[in-house]
């Protein structure tokens, strides 16, 4: 009977390391967890309650060639690191430019577009180039690298809200003198919002990427093979000219 027992757990034991295992590493059908701020249009935003865009599409083709299926988790641009750091989101992809600080934090995949700053004005502004910006009051959206510029311009009193709609709101209303955002989603916010303009002149250019977790290189290049397949295929331009017409 003893000897049985033995048998049994030894069985049981087995079957748990197995288990164990197993649950460290993806396998093919799993799901892909996105982290995103879907207030970036044409980047990603909710169209209805999907949460389409630039981002998502890429992404979802990215997953589809891993063989595995895209979930989109919307929360606070500044959120989207600690979540792929913590293990909550397996990558970010948020019109999220390259940094320095951000590459403290996590690794990048190979860059999928470039991007342009700009500077949203509104009409009757004093601003003409971007060296007025000194000693302005700037709206910016929290955590994005038009916060991260905006901090280095001299004497200027930088405005942080949540969402980038929520800056252009304060700048019609008079609350701050400009807003640093992306080009793409400043034209969206332009076109909705009668009485501002975008300056001429570009406040920086810059490069998009996908964040996953320090270290994490196996996902990260099965992420970057997969963007280079999109990419020769011209998928990926596709995509991006779906979403950005020509200027």
């Amino acid at each position: 009977m003893k000897k049985l027992v033995v048998i049994a757990l030894a069985a049981i034991c087995a079957l748990s390391l197995f288990g164990c295992d197993n649950s460290k590493e993806k396998t093919e059908g799993d799901t892909l967890v996105m982290a995103t701020n879907a207030e970036f249009p044409p980047y990603e935003y909710y169209e209805g309650d999907k949460i389409v865009g630039i981002d998502a599409e890429i992404m979802t083709e990215v997953a589809e060639e891993l063989g595995m299926t895209l979930e989109i988790e919307d929360m606070a641009f500044d959120s989207i690191i600690a979540a792929v750091k913590s293990g909550k989101a397996d990558l970010g992809a948020a019109g999220m430019t390259i940094t320095e600080d951000r590459q403290a934090s996590v690794d990048f995949s190979t860059p999928y577009t470039t991007a342009r700053q700009v500077v949203i004005l509104k009409d009757g502004s004093d601003i003409k180039t971007v060296d007025d910006l000194a000693g302005k009051t700037i709206g910016v959206q929290l955590g994005t690298t038009g916060d991260i510029y905006a901090g280095d311009v001299e004497g200027a009193t930088i405005e942080r809200y949540n969402k980038g709609f929520e800056a252009v709101q304060a700048l019609t209303q008079g609350k701050v003198d400009c807003v640093i955002i992306d080009n793409e989603p400043a034209k969206v916010f332009v076109s909705q919002n009668e009485g501002i303009y975008i300056l001429d002149e570009d406040f920086a250019l810059e490069e998009y990427a996908i964040a996953v977790d320090k270290g994490n290189t196996d996902l990260l290049n099965k992420i970057n093979d997969a963007l280079a397949k999109l990419k020769d295929s011209g998928k990926l331009q596709e995509i991006i000219d779906k979403y950005i017409s020509a200027e």
